[in-house]
């Protein structure tokens, strides 16, 4: 099907800047960018009804690392690497209330508790070891004096099974992610920024005039400048950027009577998570198990990760009670080697803001940021 003359001249014509995909980072891109030039004439082209892939299908976790995850980091990264994008995460996330308001964003500043079983009393041993030095290095970044602290006491209050150890993180907290993008989406709309929902790229091409986009409709779109935000469907668009796609396997629960759990909890290294929403539990991950599978950026839901999830919430986290599913989904992830986003020029008018690594809360609107910034750059 072709466009029209009006189609096209309604929509399509001379636009300034196409931005692919319409999660946190592409929004958020498309509101600096027009905060920068309101004559800007700029399209966010979305394959989806709602915004594809992990914006609106994540946990809604405003965290920016588990003690754990940190000391891995630093096992593989230098100190500066690793610190460097906690503040990152950290800076994204005031980004986002700001941007947004606690109230839009649904925040509560709950915390977040890392649990460990009673088998993993060494791994407890050596976090428990350097949650001092973390302190004094992440005080640095959130002006916070104690971050992290033990807190084995609320074990049995809490109601878990064999747990053994928990570590409290103060400074991190929850949202809603569905407020989050509506949010986020309004400001677009306001700032009179054009969103095109079922609206595919399948191919750039670059030229002396800016750059031309082919969508699954058989249309040719022209842009003086791109910017690419499509995090872990990168590869079907850019498959020579390293961005690997993982998908993540979620579950809600029915409401529960009495239910005792408050905040977020990262649990096996931060593989698996959940937090309470409301009276219900939010429970997910567990991809680590079954990584070949998981590397995929089809949705979808799986009967061994259902049933580890399942398990996880019957024997460990809600040992002994009644608890129902409610709904399951998935979100995919863009990873990689390296846990830094890439932003970047991939030739002169066409600019990545990709690789979120499972933190787009954290540093989405600052992703998005830098990717508009350094559009305008060139």
């Amino acid at each position: 099907m072709k466009l029209s003359h009006w189609e096209w001249n309604s929509f399509f014509r001379d636009l300034d800047i196409v931005i692919i995909g319409s999660g946190i980072v592409g929004l958020s891109a498309a509101i600096t960018l027009k905060r920068q030039d309101k004559k800007l004439r700029i399209l966010v082209a979305e394959r989806g009804i709602l915004p594809s892939g992990a914006s609106t299908r994540n946990a809604g976790f405003a965290c920016f690392g588990s003690v754990t995850e940190l000391l891995d980091d630093l096992k593989n990264h230098s100190e500066d690497e690793v610190f460097s994008l906690v503040q990152k995460r950290w800076k994204g996330l005031q980004r986002l209330r700001a941007l947004l308001g606690d109230k839009q964003l649904g925040y509560e500043p709950l915390g977040a508790y890392e649990l460990f079983k009673t088998e993993e009393a060494a791994v407890f041993e050596e976090c428990s070891g350097q949650i001092a030095d973390l302190n004094r290095k992440i005080s640095m970044i959130t002006g916070a004096a104690k971050t992290f602290s033990i807190r084995d006491q609320h074990v049995s209050a809490l109601g878990f099974k064999g747990i053994q150890h928990l570590i409290f993180n103060q400074s991190e907290g929850q949202l809603n992610t569905g407020q989050m993008m509506a949010g986020l989406l309004e400001i677009a709309k306001m700032e009179g920024i054009q969103i095109l929902n079922g609206l595919s790229i399948q191919h750039l091409e670059e030229d002396a005039r800016g750059v031309r986009l082919q969508t699954t409709q058989g249309w040719s779109i022209d842009a003086k400048k791109v910017l690419v935000a499509t995090n872990g469907f990168t590869q079907k668009l850019l498959p020579n950027l390293q961005v690997t796609p993982a998908r993540n396997q979620v579950l809600i629960t029915k409401p529960i009577s009495g239910l005792a759990v408050k905040g977020c909890f990262h649990y096996d290294k931060g593989y698996v998570y959940f937090r309470n929403v409301g009276n219900r539990i939010l429970l997910g991950g567990g991809r680590n198990l079954f990584a070949k599978q998981e590397t995929t950026a089809d949705f979808g839901m799986t009967e061994n990760i259902q049933q580890h999830l399942k398990n996880l919430l019957h024997t460990r986290i809600l040992p002994g009670k009644n608890i129902e599913v409610e709904r399951w989904w998935s979100g995919i992830l863009g990873i990689g080697e390296s846990k830094t986003p890439i932003i970047r020029h991939i030739s002169p008018n066409v600019v990545t803001a990709v690789r979120l690594g499972g933190m787009g809360v954290a540093i989405g609107v600052l992703t998005g940021e830098e990717g508009a910034m350094t559009l305008l750059a060139h």
